[in-house]
């Protein structure tokens, strides 16, 4: 079988999606990556075979243009217009939101680069129609895979942009422009990636909404491939606390919270991680000398030995720690962040602060209480005791290849 996997062009919503490609392949299935940006190259380093659907122009950045409100740059523009897309651009605030800039932008080269590839499925994330699109257009059905803990939803509310199904102003000029047939792709079923005691499925629990079958399936956390340092395979005796913002939150909201988190933890008798990429980093100094900056290290390297995580709530870094069974402090910034957080609270894993207002004593103080009160390490080991025995990716990939109509 030949399958297409279709992300939109951001870490934290490509990665999750890497174990099931492998997955794909390791069955002996054809697979293809359609994305854009940055995950072309990193999906290339992850040895997955990837076709840039939007080479030319640089989404993620007029991404940031669409969530300030501010008007897209003139060669932007001038792209839009080419495309007959200038009117659904401006729709795009009332029928979709920014994320949907990726299904506007990215579904043309998806469409292409499936009838190239000769697609027999298409697998696409929940918050990335361009896939759905696509498969209608290809004519041929789809997997739906949610890539966010913090997002999954059986009531159908989740999944962002999904009104391109609808006949809004905006999808209509898309489908008109594309010659994209009305109507939604045949899905085989919605993969739910949450923990059963955060929201998930019950393997032996079947759930039906609206005539579509839901599947749970075990997030493998993936956040790239790096040589490990020997210091990050030992457990040492004072605890380690690995800290980081991901990707977004420093360009967009800066690095002011990441300065009093480091400050604070320069008291603690522990071994703190740095992690990041470098210019993100650059503002945060002088470090403490127990901090230890590692660049752009993935968060799997450390994480099976650390003690505590402090982080953005972004939904991949959510899901890594409670894989790893490591409790949380998260100060989420914007987008899915405060569910993240929400969620990491309400199952006794972490706490959580609004970055905005937080200072190094309140920092401190949620980080004693996290390493002193035994209840949050003994809720992330049951999470992570719930998520071993949930479907793996593998599984997941049979079960659908089994559920392909004939």
């Amino acid at each position: 079988m030949r399958i297409l996997f279709t992300t939109a062009p951001g870490y934290g919503l490509t990665f999750p999606v890497v174990p099931l490609i492998w997955a794909a392949r390791a069955a002996g299935h054809e697979v293809l990556l359609a994305t854009t940006g940055e995950m072309v190259d990193a999906g290339a380093r992850a040895g997955l075979p990837v076709a840039d659907v939007l080479p030319d122009h640089d989404v993620w950045r007029e991404l940031m243009r669409v969530a300030r409100e501010a008007e897209p740059t003139p060669e932007f523009a001038r792209f839009l217009a080419a495309r007959g897309l200038t009117t659904a651009y401006e729709k795009m605030p009332q029928d979709g939101g920014p994320f949907s800039l990726f299904t506007l932008t990215m579904t043309q080269g998806t469409i292409e680069a499936g009838r190239a590839f000769g697609a027999d499925l298409v697998v696409h994330t929940t918050d990335h129609p361009a896939g759905a699109l696509s498969a209608v257009a290809l004519g041929v059905p789809v997997l739906e895979v949610g890539n966010r803990v913090s997002w999954s939803s059986r009531d159908g509310s989740s999944s962002t942009g999904r009104n391109f199904y609808a006949d809004t102003e905006m999808s209509l000029a898309l489908r008109a422009q594309l010659g994209i047939p009305d109507g939604k792709p045949e899905v085989i079923a919605r993969v739910d990636p949450r923990p059963p005691s955060m929201g998930g499925l019950v393997d032996d629990e079947p759930d039906v909404v609206d005539g579509l079958p839901w599947w749970p399936m075990r997030f493998v956390p993936f956040n790239g491939g790096a040589p490990v340092p020997e210091w990050a395979l030992r457990r040492e005796e004072r605890p380690r606390i690995g800290v980081t913002l991901g990707t977004v939150v420093p360009v967009v909201s800066g690095t002011s919270s990441l300065s009093v988190v480091v400050e604070a933890l320069g008291e603690f008798d522990a071994d703190v991680v740095l992690a990041g990429r470098e210019s993100d980093l650059a503002d945060v100094a002088p470090l403490p000398e127990n901090v230890r900056a590692v660049g752009f290290l993935p968060l799997s390297a450390f994480l099976p030995t650390s003690s505590l995580l402090v982080h953005h709530g972004g939904s991949g870094t959510t899901a890594a720690a409670l894989h790893h069974g490591v409790p949380q402090l998260v100060l989420p910034a914007f987008a899915d962040n405060p569910m993240s957080a929400e969620i990491v609270v309400k199952r006794g894993v972490g706490l959580s602060h609004d970055p905005t207002t937080v200072d190094v004593e309140a920092v401190r103080s949620a980080v004693r209480e996290l390493l002193e009160e035994p209840a949050f390490a003994a809720a992330a080991r049951e999470v992570r005791e719930e998520m071993a025995t949930q479907p793996s990716p593998a599984s997941v990939l049979e079960r659908a290849v089994a559920a392909f109509p004939r």
